[in-house]
C-alpha cells in the first residue's frame, strides 16, 4: 500500500472516527454534536531516534513518510536493532462493531430521546437542586501498516451516559451520579429502575450519614473502589516506561519479588470487553492477558516495543495513543483484581467494626495512595450499618497489598464512558478497571 524506505522501521496508523456528544442541564439542551473525521499518525525509526508526523491529509501519507525518512539517517542494520525485532507482524480484519452494533448507524434522534427519557427521574425529586445528563459515543476504525509487513484493520467503540445531580436537605448537601458505559448502545436502554435506585440510595445517604470517628479500621472495598486502587496505586507503577533509566525503581520492582498477599492477583487485558477493550495496541501488537501480580508475587509489567527491548521482556499490547495527534506510550487497558473464594456476606461476617466503601469520588497515589469515598457505611457485628461521611482513606501501597485477607468470588468490571486515565498530556484515555469485593485488615480512615 505504501512504499516504505529502506534502512528504517516505518509504521502508519490511520483512524476513521465517529463520535457523538449530548448534554442536557436542568431540562435545557446545551449541546448536540456529531463529528466524523479521518486522520493518520506516521513515524519513522532509524535505530537512534523516532521521527513523527500527524496529518488529516490521508491522501498524502506517502509524502509524510518520505519527508520523515529524509530527516533520518538510513541504517543498513536496522533489522538487527532490538526495538525493530520486537515489533509483531499481525494482519487481517478484526471488526466487531458493524451493522446495528455500530453507533454511527443509530440516529441522533434516538440517542437524544434516550437521554431525555431518563431525565424526569431526577428532575422530579424535591432533593435534586441541580442536575445534568450527558451522552457520548466514540467509534474508531484503525488501519495499521508497517515496513515489517503488518496490515491490520480493527475497531473499538464505547458508548455511555452520566446523570449527575446535586442533592440538598436543609444544610445537608451531597453530590452523586449514575454512570454507565458499554461497547453497545443497546446496553443503555431499560435503566430506569437502576437510575431510580441509585438516586434513592443517594438521598438516604444525604439524610442519614454521620461523621466517621477517625482511626484505623478493617475496610471492605467494592469492585469500584478496588478497581480504582488497583489502577491508580499499582497499575501506573507497572507501566514500564517509568523504569527506563531509573535503577532504583528497577530494583524496587524486580520480577519475582513478593509484593502482596498470596490471595492477590492483578491482571491487565485489552481483550476484556468494555471501555478498556483494545484488541491491538497502536504498534500493532495483539492484546494479551498480562499478570502484574500473581499470588502475591510481582509477575510482569506493561510494555511498548521500546520498553520491552530495553528491559529484555515480552510485548504486552499496551502501547496506546490518545488519538492520531500523539505517539504511543505505555498505558493500561482493563486492569482488575482476580476473584477469590468468599461471598460478600462471608466477607463482612467476620468484621466486628469496620468500613465498607461502596462508591468513590476519586483516587490517586503511587507509593502512598489516597481514596476519597463518596458513599461508605459502617460494618457492625458482621452487618452493614449506618452511612458515614469519610474524607479520605490512606495507606502505603505495599503494606496494603500485603494486608488483603479476603476476596469475593464474583468480579465486576467497571465501565465509564466519560472521563478516563491521564498520563503526560494524553487525557482522557478510555480504560476499564474493577475486581471483586476486597477486604483489607487495616487502613487509616478519617
Amino acid at each position: 500500500m505504501y512504499k516504505f524506505p529502506k534502512g528504517f522501521y516505518t509504521d502508519v496508523r490511520i483512524e476513521d472516527v465517529f463520535q457523538t456528544s449530548i448534554q442536557i442541564t436542568m431540562g435545557r439542551l446545551d449541546n448536540v454534536k456529531e463529528k466524523s473525521y479521518k486522520a493518520a499518525f506516521v513515524r519513522v525509526y532509524d535505530g537512534k531516534r523516532w521521527y513523527y508526523a500527524s496529518t488529516s491529509d490521508i491522501d498524502n501519507i506517502q509524502r509524510e513518510i518520505d519527508a520523515l525518512a529524509a530527516m533520518a539517517s538510513a541504517n543498513e542494520s536496522i533489522e538487527d536493532d532490538p526495538v525493530y525485532r520486537k515489533f509483531e507482524v499481525n494482519s487481517g480484519e478484526y471488526l466487531h462493531f458493524t451493522g446495528t452494533d455500530s453507533v454511527n448507524e443509530i440516529s441522533l434522534k434516538e440517542k437524544l430521546e434516550l437521554l431525555k427519557g431518563y431525565s424526569p427521574i431526577v428532575a422530579t425529586s424535591d432533593f435534586v437542586k441541580l442536575w445534568r445528563a450527558n451522552y457520548i459515543d466514540f467509534k474508531v476504525t484503525k488501519s495499521f501498516y508497517s515496513s515489517k509487513g503488518a496490515a491490520l484493520v480493527f475497531d473499538t467503540q464505547r458508548v455511555g451516559m452520566r446523570i449527575s445531580y446535586e442533592l440538598s436537605d436543609g444544610e445537608k448537601k451531597f453530590d452523586d451520579r449514575f454512570d454507565r458505559g458499554s461497547n453497545y448502545f443497546r446496553s443503555l436502554k431499560g435503566l430506569e429502575h437502576d437510575i431510580e435506585a441509585r438516586l434513592n440510595k443517594a438521598i438516604e445517604f444525604l439524610k442519614d450519614a454521620v461523621e466517621i470517628k477517625p482511626g484505623k479500621y478493617p475496610v471492605v472495598l467494592s469492585p469500584e473502589a478496588a478497581g480504582v486502587f488497583a489502577h491508580e496505586s499499582f497499575g501506573h507503577k507497572s507501566e514500564s516506561d517509568f523504569m527506563l533509566g531509573d535503577e532504583a525503581m528497577k530494583e524496587e520492582w524486580k520480577i519475582g519479588k513478593k509484593v502482596g498477599s498470596e490471595l492477590l492477583s492483578i491482571v491487565d487485558d485489552g481483550n476484556v470487553m468494555g471501555t478498556g477493550y483494545v484488541p491491538f495496541d497502536d504498534e500493532g501488537t495483539r492484546a494479551k492477558e498480562t499478570y502484574l501480580i500473581k499470588n502475591g508475587i510481582l509477575y510482569g509489567r506493561l510494555h511498548s516495543a521500546k520498553t520491552a527491548a530495553a528491559l529484555g521482556e515480552e510485548l504486552t499490547g499496551n502501547a496506546r495513543a490518545l488519538n492520531f495527534e500523539f505517539e504511543p506510550i505505555v498505558r493500561m487497558t482493563t486492569t482488575y483484581i482476580k476473584g477469590g473464594k468468599l461471598t460478600f456476606e462471608e466477607m463482612i461476617s467476620e468484621i466486628e467494626e469496620g468500613i465498607f466503601v461502596e462508591t468513590l469520588k476519586h483516587g490517586s497515589g503511587m507509593s502512598t495512595f489516597t481514596l476519597a469515598p463518596s458513599m461508605a457505611y459502617m460494618i457492625r457485628h458482621g452487618r452493614i450499618a449506618e452511612p458515614v461521611k469519610i474524607s479520605v482513606i490512606t495507606g502505603n501501597v505495599f503494606e496494603t497489598l500485603n494486608e488483603i485477607d479476603g476476596l469475593t468470588r464474583d468480579v465486576k468490571i467497571l465501565e465509564f464512558a466519560l472521563g478516563g486515565c491521564g498520563k503526560f498530556e494524553q487525557f482522557p484515555l478510555p480504560v476499564g478497571f474493577g475486581g471483586p469485593y476486597v477486604r483489607v485488615k487495616s487502613l487509616n480512615v478519617r
